[in-house]
């Protein structure tokens, strides 16, 4: 863990300390409820489409979650019945197409930078899934660390029937380690709509509910993994993201000095003292 972990200066990270309860979101609904936040893609009159502006602004607030401690878990979804139908057509492919190079690749670096900071951020996100989750609403849902869907959502990693790659915002590289190499290269040829149903079968949801229990479901999960222990989930989402680059013997260091740093917290010894106490372990994740 000690050659691939980021090091900051303590007066650095404590300098960069956030409380983003206040936070005024411009592009969508940022609300906080608990220590539970939750993202709420609010234009359902076009099935929530992202816009650069809403690309941008996501990726700034999930690198800032790095740094907030009054947030522990996310969810993330859509307004209106569905989750995201992807890039607007008239207001990011149209001016997409008169684009040259440069700028077409600082585009879609850009996108590339927002799922590197869902990963990067500490928190578990929970993505609430319903209705229409396609293109780069399907890579908001890949990149989240938990889905519950419901049984009439329909996720389509579209992009080869606009005349694109599958290989868009890191979806060759995650996609496969979800559902499988198989099933990922069959919905990334095509272009197809995965129902709920097969997505539960094939491990991308991790369940499906009732479109009408969805969001009180996400956030009852979300709340859940809050009265864990925080710091040690935020361990178990860096460990589970970088030890896809590591062999087998580089992945086991990299867990002892993890869980080392684990033993250290005070939440480790809340645990072993509720337990001597026949009590259950209050977590504040320090």
């Amino acid at each position: 863990m000690s050659d691939s972990t980021e090091r900051v200066d303590p007066a650095l990270a404590a300098g960069n300390r956030k409380q983003l309860a206040g936070y005024k979101a411009k592009h969508f609904k940022w609300e906080v409820d608990g220590a539970v936040a939750t993202i709420t893609l609010n234009r359902p009159e076009r099935k929530n489409p992202l816009t650069f502006d809403s690309y941008a602004e996501l990726r700034d607030l999930f690198g800032q979650l790095k740094y907030a401690t009054d947030v522990h878990a996310v969810v993330v979804m859509g307004e209106g019945g569905n989750f995201c139908s992807g890039g607007d057509v008239h207001e990011i492919i149209g001016p997409l197409v008169k684009l040259k190079a440069p700028e077409l690749l600082m585009f879609t670096r850009m996108t590339g930078d927002l799922v590197k900071a869902m990963r990067a951020c500490p928190q578990p996100i929970v993505a609430a899934i319903d209705g229409v989750c396609a293109g780069a609403g399907a890579i908001v849902a890949m990149s989240s660390d938990l889905r519950i869907g419901t049984a009439r959502s329909k996720t389509a990693f579209l992009f080869n029937r606009v005349g694109l790659a599958g290989c868009d915002m890191g979806a060759c590289a995650i996609l496969p380690r979800i559902i499988g190499q198989g099933r990922a290269s069959e919905l990334l040829y095509t272009g197809r709509s995965m129902s709920g149903e097969e997505g539960e079968r094939w491990g991308f949801f991790n369940r499906l509910c009732a479109p009408e229990e969805l969001a009180a479901e996400a956030k009852k999960l979300a709340a859940s993994l809050c009265e864990g222990p925080t710091f040690a989930n935020g361990i178990t989402k860096t460990m589970l993201h970088q030890e896809w680059a590591m062999t087998i013997e580089q992945a086991i260091e990299a867990e002892a000095q993890a869980q080392a740093l684990c033993m250290l917290t005070q939440d480790f010894t809340r645990a072993y003292e509720a337990f001597v106490a026949k009590q259950k372990p209050k977590f504040e994740g320090n």
